[in-house]
């Protein structure tokens, strides 16, 4: 145990100590360490933001903690027959936050207002990092205050699930226009802006006016910044947070047993919630650039991914938080996911042999770049790859640079993880498709296929869920029979909880759901 988590019992000492008689309001505290950049929700792009702008905004529908879609500042829509047509009809009791320059006193959100909001993340001068998700609309307007039309170029089956991004939030024009929207904004969600510090503090409270009876139960949230997980961790130990997401390093083993549950020091204290997590961690090949040839190269992505054990690595270094990825590159938790699919489990022997078969001489050498946060997974590859006859040069890269390699096609074999934007297989096999070849878009591998371009473009224009799993389904099994990947695991959620916190609930997108929480103090 290190110095500071050796201070862990004492800690918990203390955090069981009375309660300051003032503190009576219930005010839900966690910690964001990555920071927060902007509170406008066009800019929601990372997770750290995207958690604040749902407590703030809403858009025309939301995922429930089951990802289905249901109905937000739109209480119902309809889709054409050919899906390329949505008509939604609002609700006519959604008000934005008070504010001083708003001149209704109570000014309610109509169809104009999202004209001007989706016209926003197209605008050049505003330059949205979520401008690509207006890229299949071909046309919106509003027919009258209370029916938003919005025209597809192209049928999308996922479109309604896209739309519950917050980059959709309804925004108000007047307020946009006059103040710094980034540090103050104006929505109409469960938490108004109250206080905002950079990298010190940031208060919403309650939004007594929302539109669903009863909600919120909370008075108030409160986020600190401090950037040390570990500390973060130890003020959560402390009561001075009411949730931690994550598993870092720092404490993993500390809190959790091998088989991932919690250590028994920590059972009758906090609340531990797991869940599947659509993020899928692989390895990538850039499937155009290598010195060897094509059945070469494809022998030896085969023999990469039968030759290290998925299982060991989950439990050595993730404390079985994550389900090992035999069965393709869709996550567990989409309602596509299937057992079926014929993946890669560890056989040495059968990796030596695909290697033999292929003429592969022994000892060749393969250069995987990566992160510090991901080197000792990288590392555990590399050892049991090199039995095989592969050795594989580790490269480190900061993430921004790592980042920037993989989306301009600069790395041969890279790792990498895909977290879904919206709850739907495509958002996974959009990253094979050849006409996505990236930088213009995702396919960081280069993957190119005429059998799955055919069963893509089929596929986003099937209507019939079952029907266009299917489809998914047989993409997927192309991505393993070609090795375009090595999927690596598929990841969970995990979140430790305060005893008194109620009715916190997650979907697996990892949204940060606030509205019905009760904190007893």
């Amino acid at each position: 145990m290190n110095l500071k988590l050796g201070f862990i019992l004492s800690l918990l000492t203390i955090a069981c100590s009375p309660k300051k008689a003032d503190e009576t309001l219930a005010i839900f505290k966690y910690n964001e360490s990555a920071g927060v950049s902007s509170l406008d929700p066009a800019f929601a792009k990372d997770q750290a933001n995207v958690w604040v702008v749902a407590q703030l905004f809403n858009g025309l529908v939301q995922l429930d903690k089951d990802l289905k879609v249901q109905p937000a500042i739109a209480k119902s829509w309809n889709v054409s027959k050919d899906i390329r047509t949505y008509t939604f009809n609002l609700r006519n009791d959604i008000l934005f936050h008070k504010h001083t320059l708003l001149e209704e006193k109570n000014r309610r959100v109509n169809a104009h207002d999202f004209v001007y909001s989706f016209n926003r993340l197209t605008d050049p001068k505003v330059a949205s990092p979520g401008a690509w998700v207006m890229n299949n609309v071909e046309s919106y307007k509003a027919l009258n205050d209370s029916v938003f039309k919005i025209t597809l170029k192209t049928p999308f089956p996922p479109f309604l699930g896209l739309l519950s991004m917050p980059y959709f939030s309804v925004v108000p024009q007047e307020i946009i226009e006059t103040t710094n929207f980034r540090d103050h904004p104006i929505g109409t969600g469960p938490f108004q802006f109250q206080y905002w510090k950079d990298n010190v503090k940031l208060v919403l409270r309650k939004n007594p006016h929302y539109f669903e009876n009863g909600i919120p139960k909370l008075d108030a949230v409160s986020i600190s910044f401090i950037k040390d997980k570990q500390a973060a961790f130890l003020a959560f130990l402390k009561g001075d947070l009411d949730f931690i997401s994550g598993l870092d390093a720092s404490y993993k083993d500390e809190v959790l047993t091998k088989s991932g549950n919690l250590q028994p020091t920590y059972q009758d204290k906090i609340v531990m919630q797991s869940q599947p997590y659509l993020n899928t961690e692989y390895l990538g090949f850039l499937m155009d650039d290598s010195n060897l040839s094509f059945t070469q190269k494809k022998a030896v992505r085969k023999a990469i991914n039968y030759g290290f054990d998925k299982g060991k690595m989950i439990t050595y270094l993730r404390n079985n938080i994550g389900v090992p990825a035999t069965k393709g590159f869709v996550p567990i938790g989409l309602p596509s996911f299937t057992e079926n699919l014929e993946g890669y489990h560890y056989d040495p022997k059968k990796a030596k042999k695909i290697l033999s078969d292929a003429a592969i001489p022994r000892g060749v050498e393969i250069v995987l770049s990566t992160t510090s946060s991901y080197l000792d997974i990288c590392e555990i590859i590399q050892n049991q790859i090199q039995e095989n006859g592969i050795n594989i040069e580790i490269e480190v890269n900061p993430p921004s640079t790592h980042r920037q390699m993989v989306a301009t096609s600069k790395l041969d074999f890279f790792r990498g993880s895909w977290i879904a934007d919206y709850a739907d297989a495509e958002n996974y096999l959009a990253l094979f498709y050849s006409k996505n070849f990236c930088p213009q878009g995702p396919n960081y591998t280069h993957f190119s296929n005429e059998e799955f371009d055919r069963l893509y473009e089929l596929a986003i224009q099937e209507v019939n869920d079952s029907s266009r799993f299917l489809l998914y389904q047989q993409m997927d099994q192309l991505i393993l029979d070609e090795a375009a990947v090595v999927p690596l695991y598929y990841d969970q959620t995990v979140r430790f909880v305060q005893l008194n916190i109620h009715h916190f609930e997650s979907n697996g997108m990892n949204m940060l759901n606030l509205k019905n929480v009760k904190k007893i103090n």
